[in-house]
């Protein structure tokens, strides 16, 4: 057995791109300057829904320093291919979803405010926007949809093919079992609610910079992504139509992304199309508040829930129906987020034997909505913890007793939705959240505030997600329109260092010490010897990138493939050097050993020897050590974890301040736990942000982004935010060798609910609508309608 003290698995090493981030020596898509290099600006429709009557670019192409304008109309004469929808649903009658055609430069009609209608490219970003300005665009503007309650059946069409504004109507899990429970339910709750707009954020704005090369007619985009192999696909398979072979994707330091860069943007689609006609590299980089109006929002669901229980409060059936926004296109992975990412995952926590639920997907004159941090787990949690919570009160019991009462508590557990659960333990969690939470405290603190004319409230989130989605044939039998696996290949060289390339890629989770950290356990040599490489299909093997925390778990399996192969062979290599047969060859702390003998060899003797192959068994083995291997995991993986949040409130001015916030998580085993509690601290900044702060708001009548600044989109900030109290408990994955779930996204997923929950309990109120600002609790608090 090995020796796990001297492991750096389950260790809180201090991450190792920390020192070039913090010294400004990381490098990001805006640092990247080619020769020639030129730059590029967007001019982006005024108007939410219009058709365009003509444009005219005479007096931009005379400006300063203008090199070349594309619009809608060069890019249809090129005959090139909208974006592509990378997965397919099909609505309750068996029908495919609709998609209408999603043009990198839009020809004919703008169908969002932000909508793209022509590309400058000039000597300078100055002379660009200057350019811009001059461009004449005779809009006949059209009536915008804005609200998704009415945009099923609206007279206006935001795509003409798309009469009525419907993309799809699907329906999930057993109608008639859960019409027949409510039939006989003693106690139905029920709950409608929004799960608002959101503006994801990250540091670095999206940026791109495109060059092509003449000589071998070959393209290389530097792209702010999370997958620039999927990103490379899409492009050349389904767009622009360019061999694999004759395109590089290099995704360099990325500052961000919570799903938000996983897609494939028009912007970069067009530089990379545009590089070849100005055969020069085109820059474009997105200012603040160009991202607030083109990147890809998040979430935007009305839902309606309800729940059915006997009389002692056990869960009987769940009824759900929810409208989701789509915005004016399908974004890549849009069409997913509120279906297959969402109902599966409505089971919860709870053995509720039936639920169905019905999701209508609509086009909106609005940015494209797709997969936020969480993406579809958050929506699901908000609904299963809302009404678990309302349940408890509408039956007059405390609510972690009729969480516990309708627990799983046997696995492998198959949901009525379609998943599969391999393990947990969630009483586990539970406990230990109440008991850090100091939950048996909590009615002297309410007293407390009381007394101050202040009012308390304690509320719970007890989520459940799935991670890793897999396996590929199942996902493709779902709609998915591209694999879900993940490619490792780990290269020793001569002296026993390590380089290990990996399909997954880093956008601020710390791959490079994790990864390096699970190298060295297996391998018994320092870190430091180890280097990551991801984010460049020129050096990687095709992997599927970063999202839906599936980096460790997936990729980080594929690693540990890919390293067992070369333990493999390094036995026989040792073999050979230690005069013993093959299978008495045992690796354990860097060391090959001849099982029952001190006699053994280091790991870096056994690697020099692949290279200097004097002494080698070159009649059965080649030379060198470089593996790779491909993983495409059997099941999900399922974090869960227990949320408490405790809220103070003053109802003289409606401020509400989060006192207390308890997170117990089961995310497996943790191979580093102090990025692991960074991921948690930062996933619950996004989810109390959306719970109390943040809200996307366009004008219903004009589809104008009223909150397109920071001056209107109020993200948290520290003094927001109390100072969390975060631990874990652990039930090993089943299923892969690391037992490892995943831990990005499940502070967004269970602190809305939480927070919410909080609130509600303080004021004596149903509910009260996120973003839950200082206006809507005072006039909760208050009685003002």
């Amino acid at each position: 057995m090995s020796d796990l003290s001297n492991s750096p698995i389950g260790k809180p090493l201090r991450r190792r791109e920390d020192e070039r981030f913090l010294t400004g020596a990381g490098q990001y898509t805006d640092d990247v300057t080619l020769h020639g290099q030129t730059y590029a600006v967007f001019l982006r429709s005024p108007y939410a829904h219009a058709r365009i009557r003509s444009i005219d670019t005479t007096a931009a192409r005379q400006a300063p320093g203008v090199v070349a304008i594309f619009t809608g109309a060069d890019i249809a004469a090129s005959k090139i291919g909208g974006l592509p929808c990378g997965w397919l649903i099909h609505s309750k009658d068996g029908t495919p979803m609709k998609e209408p055609a999603h043009p990198i430069i839009a020809h004919d009609k703008v169908r969002h405010v932000g909508d793209q209608v022509a590309l400058v490219v000039a000597e300078s970003v100055l002379q660009a926007k200057d350019a811009a300005e001059l461009i004449e665009v005779d809009y006949d503007e059209l009536p915008a949809v804005i609200n998704i309650s009415r945009a099923d059946g609206a007279a206006s069409s935001v795509h003409d093919d798309v009469p009525g504004n419907v993309c799809y109507d699907w329906g999930h899990g057993n109608k008639d079992a859960v019409d027949a429970a409510f039939a006989v339910a003693a106690k139905v709750s029920a709950l409608e609610f929004v799960n608002n707009r959101l503006i994801p954020n990250a540091m670095e704005p999206r940026a791109a910079n495109a060059s092509y090369t003449r000589h071998d007619e070959s393209y290389t985009l530097y792209v702010s992504n999370q997958n620039p192999h999927v990103e490379r696909l899409l492009m050349c398979a389904f767009v622009l139509g360019i061999p694999e072979s004759k395109m590089r994707v290099i995704a360099p330091d990325v500052g961000g992304g919570f799903g938000s860069k996983i897609f494939l943007y028009a912007e970069e689609t067009a530089l990379v199309w545009a590089s070849k006609r100005v055969g020069r590299p085109i820059k474009w980089t997105a200012d603040r508040s160009e991202a607030f109006l083109s990147d890809a929002h998040g979430r935007d669901h009305a839902t309606k829930v309800e729940l059915a229980m006997d009389a002692q409060g056990n869960f009987l059936a769940m009824r759900v129906k929810t409208i989701a926004n789509m915005g004016a296109y399908l974004s890549t992975f849009a069409s997913s987020v509120p279906t297959i990412l969402y109902a599966t995952l409505l089971a919860g926590q709870y053995k509720t034997p039936a639920i169905y639920a019905e999701v209508k997907a609509v086009f909106t004159n609005t940015a494209p909505v797709d997969a936020y941090r969480g993406a579809g787990r958050p929506e699901a949690t908000y609904v299963v913890e809302r009404i678990v919570e309302t349940a408890a009160r509408d039956m007059g019991m405390d609510p972690t007793a009729i969480r516990r009462q309708n627990f799983i508590t046997t696995f492998p557990y198959p949901t009525p939705v379609g998943l599969t659960y391999d393990i947990g333990d969630y009483s586990a969690h539970l406990d230990k959240a109440i008991a850090l939470a100091d939950v048996a405290g909590f009615p002297a603190r309410k007293a407390a505030s009381e007394a101050a004319g202040k009012r308390r409230g304690l509320g719970y989130s007890c989520y459940i997600e799935a991670c890793g989605l897999a396996p590929s044939n199942i996902a493709g039998a779902l709609g998915a329109r591209a694999g879900l696996f993940e490619a490792g290949e780990v290269r020793v060289h001569p002296t026993g260092t390590v380089t290990v390339f990996t399909g997954s890629h880093s956008h601020g989770q710390g791959h490079e010490t994790t990864f390096a950290q699970v190298v060295a356990g297996r391998l018994g040599i320092p870190v430091e010897n180890v280097e990551i490489v991801h984010g460049d299909t020129g050096r990687i093997p095709f992997g599927m990138g970063t999202y839906g925390s599936r980096s460790l778990s997936v990729g980080g399996t594929a690693i540990v493939k890919a390293v067992d192969k070369v333990i493999a062979k390094g036995k026989k290599i040792a073999a050979h050097l230690l005069e013993a047969a093959d299978t008495d060859i045992e690796f354990d702390n860097g060391e090959f050993r001849v099982a029952g003998t001190d006699r053994k060899i280091p790991f870096g003797a056994v690697a020099l020897t692949a290279y200097v192959p004097h002494n080698y068994p070159l009649d059965k083995l080649e030379p060198g050590l470089n593996e790779n291997a491909f993983y495409d995991p059997t099941n999900f993986t399922y974090p869960s974890g227990t949320y408490v949040c405790e809220v103070e409130v003053d109802p003289e001015t409606g401020k509400t301040r989060v006192e207390r916030f308890t997170a117990v998580d089961d995310f497996g085993n943790i191979v580093n736990p102090m990025i692991v509690s960074g991921q948690v601290h930062g996933g619950l900044a996004q989810g109390l942000g959306q719970a109390m702060l943040e809200g996307c708001v366009y004008d219903e009548e004009s589809g104008q982004l009223l909150t397109g600044s920071y001056q209107d989109y109020a993200m948290p900030r520290a003094d927001d935010l109390p100072n969390f109290t975060v631990d874990h408990t652990v039930t090993p994955c089943t299923h892969n060798p690391l037992g490892v779930k995943g831990c990005g996204e499940a502070g967004a997923i269970g602190s809305p609910p939480a927070f919410i929950n909080a609130l509600t309990d303080a004021l004596g109120v149903r509910d009260i609508a996120m973003p839950a600002t200082a206006e809507r609790v005072w006039r909760a608090a208050n009685g003002v309608v």
